[in-house]
């Protein structure tokens, strides 16, 4: 048989490299153990191609009559004059050859054998070739001889087939291309009882041609491997700057998630953080690091570190915001963050915030309308030259908000503020506790462990407190005006005040001191307005005295001879901690705590 129409696709190389060949020794001589070669192998006969007649004048040696005139170049072969044993048999790569409705078998060559055994000529693929149903390439084969196209399938394993003595499993890429079988004489009869090609009648078969990538997949499955060590190496630095415990607040309650993207991508540098500030007031943050991987997160772990450090600062959210900016571009100025910056004032009811280039926060009212928390809005951090301020939005009970990273509500086939409005009416029927919040915002917006990015959620909520709870919830105010009787009033107020609140009479007595060496330091170095403040959570007292003078006290040590300067030095002593920050209004707040006493 000789095959057509699929030899003239070989690459140039090999046909140059079997032109070598042939010119390397005389044909007649190279035809013998082809033959024999081929009977070996079991794997039927394929002629030589048809050039004898020349070889057979050249070994006859020159002719007398032209010995004198310069003898011509040989012309180089052509495709045709290789035997496609010559070629085939040397491939690498895996060759095998089926015809007919059934895929008898024409041929197979050495490299198929070596790795599936010797295959008889003439039995059918699914008698004689099991390997090619288990890889399943049997379907594939109707497919190519119905349809006349080439078809290929990728990195099916071939268990032993790696390694010259098949010691692990090899993958190999198999194409299947249409060609025709034409028998060159008259087939043997053993052949023609097992279905072989007739004498000069073109058949139609498929050449199946298996090209080792084993190489190349156990170098993608290395490189996967190393990047899964990688991402799983910024994933646990990410959660391991991450806080590993909220802190709750007194008057509110929160809760966060986050969730790394799907194992296909790498870990952002999404984060949050809720801080407690004193005097009952929560700073409450989150942000993003355009990045991925270990240096995004790393960076995000300073960030959220100069925040807190920051926070405690208790400066106004869009100083805060202010500092960072400077920080980001110090850190790495090609990394740029976003970042929302918040602060709750349970006295005040609002949410005070500062937004660096990120998403808005969207606030839930009681009755179920959610709407979103309006500029200002700055530019990312890093990118300098800009004056953050702070806007506002009522958060009083009853309320809740969500602060989120772009994760969240981001498709790469729809507009972000498509991403938006699902989340708020996500959010609209989104009730329960806040860590059920987060559960139900996730799989509403369609959130799972494949997403492609990281999402971080931040929920809180200020309960509406009744029966006993909110007996735990007291506030009581009283202005302050100059003059000697000032402190004495301060003091009574303050009595009265903590007697109704019925606590035990030691720490009565802390408080009204606490009261009066405040009021005092107020009245001495302040200016009018000035108010004080009692108020009662179920986990501490606070008291705080603010006034219109923007100067902040300091702890100082008072020398025996001074009459003056012990007053914030006892509030410190005999408080759990104290603080002091400057209002929005001008002027300043002193305050401390003094933590109950549980159960």
């Amino acid at each position: 048989m000789i095959f057509t129409r699929w030899s003239a696709k070989l690459p140039g190389t090999q046909r140059r490299a079997a032109a070598r060949s042939g010119r390397a020794a005389p044909r007649a001589a190279a035809a013998a153990p082809l033959a024999d070669a081929s009977a070996a192998s079991g794997s039927g006969s394929v002629p030589a191609a048809r050039a004898e007649g020349a070889a057979d004048r050249a070994a006859d040696g020159p002719n007398p009559a032209t010995a004198d005139e310069p003898v011509p170049a040989a012309a180089p072969p052509t495709v045709d004059a290789l035997s496609v044993h010559d070629i085939l048999g040397t491939l690498p790569a895996l060759v095998a050859v089926v015809y007919g409705p059934e895929h008898r078998i024409a041929y197979v060559n050495g490299a198929y054998a070596t790795v599936f055994g010797p295959r008889p000529a003439g039995r059918t693929a699914r008698e004689a070739l099991p390997e090619l149903d288990e890889l399943g390439l049997l379907p594939l084969l109707d497919q190519v001889l119905r349809g006349g196209t080439p078809r290929t399938v990728k990195s099916r394993r071939v268990p032993g087939g790696a390694g010259p003595d098949g010691s692990r499993d090899g993958y190999y890429t198999f194409t299947c291309t249409p060609i025709e079988v034409t028998d060159s004489g008259p087939a043997p009869g053993p052949e023609a009882a097992c279905g072989a090609p007739h004498h000069g009648a073109p058949h139609h078969g498929v050449l199946i041609f298996g090209a080792d990538v084993t190489d190349q997949i156990e170098s993608a499955e290395r490189l996967r491997v190393s990047e899964a060590r990688q991402r799983a190496a910024a994933v646990t630095l990410q959660r391991s700057l991450l806080p590993q415990e909220l802190e709750q607040p007194d008057d509110l309650r929160v809760a966060a998630t986050y969730q790394p993207g799907g194992t296909d991508a790498a870990v952002g540098g999404d984060w949050y953080d809720v801080i407690t500030l004193g005097a009952g007031r929560t700073a409450l943050v989150i942000g993003d690091v355009m990045g991925r991987g270990v240096r995004a997160a790393a960076v995000m772990g300073q960030l959220r570190t100069a925040v807190r450090a920051y926070a405690r600062l208790d400066l106004p959210p869009h100083e805060v915001l202010q500092l960072l900016d400077g920080l980001a571009a110090e850190i790495d100025a090609s990394q740029i963050a976003t970042c929302v910056y918040a602060v709750h004032d349970p006295n005040e009811g609002r949410l005070v915030y500062a937004s660096a280039g990120h998403l808005p926060i969207l606030v839930r009212d009681p009755d179920g309308a959610v709407r979103r928390a309006a500029e200002p809005t700055g530019p990312p951090l890093g990118t300098g030259g800009w004056l953050h301020t702070s806007g506002s939005v009522p958060f009083g009970p009853g309320c809740s908000a969500v602060l989120y990273t772009d994760g969240l509500v981001e498709r790469r086939d729809k507009d972000i503020d498509d991403g938006v409005e699902a989340l708020e009416r996500a959010l609209s029927g989104a009730t329960g506790a806040p860590d059920i919040v987060c559960d139900r915002l996730l799989r509403s917006l369609g959130i799972t462990a494949a997403h492609d990015d990281d999402v971080a959620i931040l929920t809180l909520q200020h309960p509406e407190r009744t029966g006993h709870d909110a007996e735990l919830f007291h506030n009581a105010a009283l202005e302050l005006h100059g003059g000697t009787e000032a402190a004495p009033r301060a003091r009574a107020f303050a009595s009265g005040v903590l007697t109704s609140w019925r606590f035990a009479p030691e720490l009565h007595d802390l408080g009204v001191l606490a009261v009066s060496e405040l009021v005092a330091n107020s009245l001495q170095h302040g200016t009018p307005p000035m108010r004080l403040r009692l108020r009662r959570t179920d986990r501490r007292l606070i008291i705080e005295v603010t006034d219109g003078d923007d100067h902040l006290p300091r702890r100082r040590r008072a020398e025996p001879a001074d009459e003056a300067g012990r007053g914030i030095s006892i509030v410190a002593t005999i408080a759990s901690s104290w603080g002091s920050r400057r209002t929005p209004g001008g002027g300043k707040a002193v305050w401390c705590e003094f933590a109950l006493p549980r159960g």
